[in-house]
């Protein structure tokens, strides 16, 4: 079954850290672009960065300089590392595809997993 698992969510305070990783399952990530998407309660799902197949990035303008997304084909996975974190940053945190080159990011498919949660607070 193809699928993509997200992890690394958690708890944190405001400045700290943490690195979500997006591991795929059934199929390769070389030909894909990837993203991260994000909702918070009570709130529409919003794009938050996206990866092309080549390497080039987007970013929100709320995440950018404080999120950083990367991937590795071989471990078939795609990070989003984010530092500064910030109360507004809590939300349950979804990879999928994703369009490249595209401001506003927006999903490149209607498949979306489970999500992993991510808490910023003190």
């Amino acid at each position: 079954q193809s699928q993509l698992v997200e992890s690394g969510g958690g708890l944190v305070q405001p400045g700290g850290s943490l690195r979500l990783s997006c591991v795929a399952s059934g199929f390769t990530l070389d030909s894909l672009a990837i993203g991260w998407f994000r909702q918070a309660p009570g709130k529409e799902r919003e794009g938050v960065s996206c990866i092309s197949s080549i390497g080039s990035t987007e970013y929100a303008d709320s995440v950018k300089g404080r999120f950083t997304i990367s991937r590795d084909n071989a471990k078939l996975t795609v990070y989003l590392q984010m530092n500064n974190l910030k109360p507004e940053d809590t939300a349950v945190y979804y990879c999928t595809m994703c369009r490249p080159y595209s401001i506003p990011i927006v999903a490149g498919g209607d498949y979306w997993g489970r999500g992993t949660l991510v808490t910023v607070s003190s």
